[in-house]
């Protein structure tokens, strides 16, 4: 399943920060992260997380920090801050309204499944 682009650019900063709400992490392992959340079928990129990130830290919703791997190579680790667990509680509430508001106009409409071009 392919998910547009604008429901994964709203989706983006609410997910980033709600993984790092669970603890400190880095750029591969927050993709790998996405990755299980959806069930694989969002599939983020280096190019589409790091400008995330970055922005996120200018912001002051994240700190980030050099740290080494196992393996020893260095590698930015990222924390939420007290003012990023502010904006995640806000935006948890917009997405919970906009859920809501989904699944009530939803339940009230029968969508047909998408035709496949080519297939009957």
């Amino acid at each position: 399943m392919h998910i547009d682009k604008d429901l994964v650019a709203a989706s983006a900063t609410p997910l980033v920060l709600g993984i790092l709400a669970e603890g400190e992490s880095y750029g591969y392992a927050i993709v790998k992260r996405v990755n299980e959340l959806s069930g694989g079928r969002m599939q983020w990129t280096d190019g589409m997380l790091y400008p995330l990130l970055h922005r996120l830290e200018r912001l002051g919703y994240v700190e980030a920090s050099w740290g080494t791997s196992e393996a020893g190579r260095r590698r930015k680790h990222y924390a939420i801050t007290p003012g990023g667990r502010e904006v995640l509680a806000e935006r948890q509430q917009q997405w919970s309204v906009v859920a809501d508001a989904l699944k009530q106009v939803w339940q009230d409409v029968q969508i047909p499944p998408a035709r496949v071009e080519g297939w009957a």
